[in-house]
C-alpha cells in the first residue's frame, strides 16, 4: 500500500534527524552524524525484516530512503541552534517517529504473513531498536532500558490500540493514524507528568 511505504518515509526522515541531532549533542563530526542518523532510520526495521524473513531488507535498494537519511543529516549540521532547543526537537521527533515506525513495522509485518501478537512485537522493535543502537554507539545506556518515561510501553500500547482497531470498522487508514496519535500522546504526557514504570 501507497500510504504504508509513505509512513515508512516520513518515519525514516524523523528518524534520521532525531539520530543526526544527537551526534550533535556528542559532539560528533557530520560522520558520526551519517552514521547515528543510519543506525537510527534502519537498525529496528533491518532487524525486523531479518526476523521475519524478509530478503533482501527493505531498504537495501531502496535509494529514495537513503536520500532521506543524507538529506536529514545535511540540514541537520546546516541549521545551528543551542542544546537546549535540541534537545527538545529530539524529543517531539523521536515521540513521533515511534509512533510512524510501529504502525509501519506492523503493517509490513502482516503483509508478510505473520500473526498479529507477533506483528505487534515486530512493531516495537522497529520503533525502539534503531534508537537502542544509536545509544549504543553514543556510549549511552539505552533509553529503552533504563529508568525513565514511557517509551517501548507507549509502543506496545499503540500497537494494541491498532490491531484492536483493525478489528472494528473503522477504516484502515484512520486505524494507523490513530495509533501513531496514541503513542505520541502517551510520550508526551509521559514526559510532561513524568511517568514511569514501578522499578523492578
Amino acid at each position: 500500500m501507497q500510504w504504508v511505504q509513505a509512513i515508512i518515509y516520513l518515519g525514516t526522515f524523523v528518524f534520521a534527524v532525531t539520530g543526526a541531532l544527537k551526534a550533535r549533542t556528542h559532539q560528533m563530526d557530520i560522520f558520526g552524524g551519517a552514521v547515528l542518523a543510519f543506525a537510527t532510520a534502519y537498525g529496528g526495521g533491518t532487524i525486523r525484516d531479518l526476523l521475519i524473513g524478509i530478503r533482501p531488507v527493505n531498504w537495501v535498494n531502496d535509494y529514495l530512503a537513503l536520500m532521506l537519511v543524507l538529506s536529514a543529516v545535511i540540514i541537520t549540521f546546516l541549521f545551528k541552534s543551542n542544546l537546549r532547543e535540541f534537545r527538545r526537537f529530539i524529543f517531539y521527533t523521536d515521540a513521533v517517529g515511534i509512533g510512524l515506525f510501529t504502525a509501519g513495522g506492523i503493517q509490513i509485518s502482516l503483509q508478510a504473513g505473520v500473526n498479529e501478537v507477533y506483528a505487534i512485537i515486530m512493531g516495537v522493535i522497529s520503533a525502539t531498536f534503531g534508537g537502542l543502537l544509536a545509544d549504543i554507539l553514543s556510549n549511552e545506556v539505552p533509553a529503552l532500558l533504563k529508568r525513565g518515561e514511557l517509551y517501548a510501553t507507549a509502543c506496545l500500547i499503540g500497537a494494541f490500540s491498532y490491531i484492536g482497531l483493525k478489528h472494528t470498522s473503522l477504516d484502515a487508514d484512520i486505524s494507523l493514524l490513530l495509533c501513531v496519535c496514541v503513542i505520541v500522546g502517551i510520550r508526551v504526557v509521559s514526559k510532561w507528568k513524568r511517568l514511569r514504570l514501578p522499578d523492578i
